[in-house]
């Protein structure tokens, strides 16, 4: 195979899990940083404030959240106990690492089934948030997606470490 194509692969699998998720985590800070200032215009200036403002905030954090998980699992920058697997290199941290990519995925296709149980009946129950009265599906499925992604992301990231096709940018220290 050569250079040119594993490069596109690359870039397409960046691209979907580092700069995609980038635009909508800063999408998702400006609507909220938008809405927080509308908010105390409106309450401070006007004596009236927007009551749906602040659960529409928390569901942009929870989508921010979790949108970013699947970027960090691309970056495989989790948070990690390393006091003793830190000295371990060659085979031995090869195969700790595939048991850990391999318990990660595990977890996160089991609740990714589960909200998708969760996200169907709210979906076909049809029930609203309090304030906002928007769907309660729309926000339960940024479980969904984080969920449904990071496997993807490990099983890419560990593909390209295991074929040496390319370098993934910004690649944690071992």
């Amino acid at each position: 195979m050569n250079g040119d194509a594993g490069r596109g692969e690359r870039e397409l699998a960046e691209h979907a899990f580092l700069t995609i998720p980038e635009w909508i985590l800063g999408g998702l800070m400006l609507a909220g940083v938008g809405l927080t200032f509308a908010n105390v215009i409106g309450r401070y200036v006007f004596g009236v404030a927007i009551y749906w403002a602040e659960e529409i905030l928390v569901f942009t954090v929870i989508w921010g959240v979790f949108v970013g998980m699947v970027s960090a699992a691309y970056r495989d920058d989790f948070l990690s106990m390393d006091l003793f697997t830190a000295a371990l290199t060659g085979r031995p941290r090869l195969a700790l690492d595939l048991g850990i990519a391999a318990v990660l995925v595990l977890c996160c296709t089991y609740v990714a089934l589960q909200s998708w149980h969760v996200v169907s009946l709210f979906f076909v129950s049809d029930q609203l948030t309090v304030s906002a009265r928007i769907p309660k599906a729309i926000p339960h499925s940024a479980l969904l997606v984080g969920f449904s992604l990071i496997p993807v992301a490990v099983a890419l990231r560990l593909f390209a470490r295991l074929s040496k096709r390319w370098r993934l940018r910004s690649p944690r220290r071992r």
